[in-house]
């Protein structure tokens, strides 16, 4: 997968079209993510211990990384990724403006 945890996203199609998040976790065999504030449900929670409270929870649910593109740390723009090397090692480049994408 292309897309990394800690990488900044843009979705691209859905309910959250043009929101961007964070990725939280990378899911590579279903080649799914989970973006902070992205694809929001709610979960009913029961009460498991004397004194925990329950309730209805706000969680992130997955979504396809297809979805998604990685927006550029110095240009701003959702790009696609690309890869390049150098000193023998394979890094990440933005399509657009060419720069290393950490």
């Amino acid at each position: 997968m292309r897309i990394k945890k800690g990488d900044t996203v843009e979705v691209l199609s859905g309910n959250d079209k043009g929101k961007t998040g964070e990725v939280l976790e990378v899911i590579p065999k279903a080649d799914k993510i989970i973006v902070k504030g992205i694809n929001v449900r709610k979960k009913h929670v029961k009460p498991r211990k004397q004194g925990e409270e329950g309730g209805i929870i706000p969680i992130e649910s997955a979504i396809p990384s297809s979805k998604v593109n990685v927006v550029c740390s110095k240009c701003g723009k959702a790009t696609r990724i690309g890869y390049s090397e150098e000193k023998g090692k394979k890094i990440r480049i933005c399509k657009k403006c060419g720069t290393e994408i950490k």
